[in-house]
Order: structure tokens, then sequence, then C-alpha cells
């Protein structure tokens, strides 16, 4: 929380990378593309705050889906909700590239990851 009582910035992207990580990791191996557990830099964020979100024991929900795939990167965007009724808290958008470790680089997206990235289009 912040001084004012509302859940710090900064936490949002907690929040954000949390899902994402997780999304991202458990679909990547159900999916066959075991590189995108651990091949992945963030290269940008985006983030819209839309309204204040407060101390409270109930949770929130994070919705999360792949918006655009390129060459060497893709797009997750987001939003951190309650559905009843509908508020919406954040907006956001982050942009990952694979990243190869060992060679210390980044590089393209292989077909087996476009492939299962495709299936997490609007999903």
């Amino acid at each position: 929380m912040d001084a004012l009582g509302h859940v710090n910035n900064g936490r949002y992207v907690d929040y954000l990378q949390d899902a994402r990580v997780d999304f991202l990791f458990r679909t990547a191996k159900e999916l066959g593309a075991d590189d995108l557990e651990t091949g992945l830099l963030v290269a940008r964020h985006e983030v819209h705050y839309r309204a204040p979100l407060v101390f409270r024991d109930e949770p929130v929900r994070i919705e999360l889906w792949i918006s655009e795939i390129k060459a060497a990167s893709f797009t997750v965007d987001y939003e951190i909700l309650d559905t009843e009724p509908r508020r919406t808290y954040v907006e956001a958008r982050t942009r990952l590239v694979p990243f190869d470790f060992g060679a210390e680089r980044l590089r393209r997206i292989s077909p087996v990851e476009r492939e299962a990235l495709s299936k997490l289009v609007g999903a």
C-alpha cells in the first residue's frame, strides 16, 4: 500500500509478472515450447492505471492473452479487474523478446514457439 492506502503502482508490475510467468511457463510446457520458460527478457512495460485498488480480503482477477507475435518478440496484454460488477483497475502490456543466454544475444521466435503462442492469441 502507498501513503494513500492504495496498492503501490510498482506492486502492479509484480502482480502482472506473477500472472505472466505462471501463464507462459505452464502453457509453454503443455504446448511443447519449453524454451519460452527460460529464455525471455522484458523489453517494455506499459501500464495504464484506471482506478485505485485498496486493501481488501477478496482477490482481483488478472486476465491476460497474447496480442501480437513478431519475428523476434511477442506482446502480452493484461487487465486487472473485478468481474461483478466489472471494474478495471489496470490495463497493461508487456513486450517480451526471446534470448539465448548461452550465446548472450536475442534470437528469433522458433516455429514451435510461434505455433504455441498463436494458440494463445486473444486467449
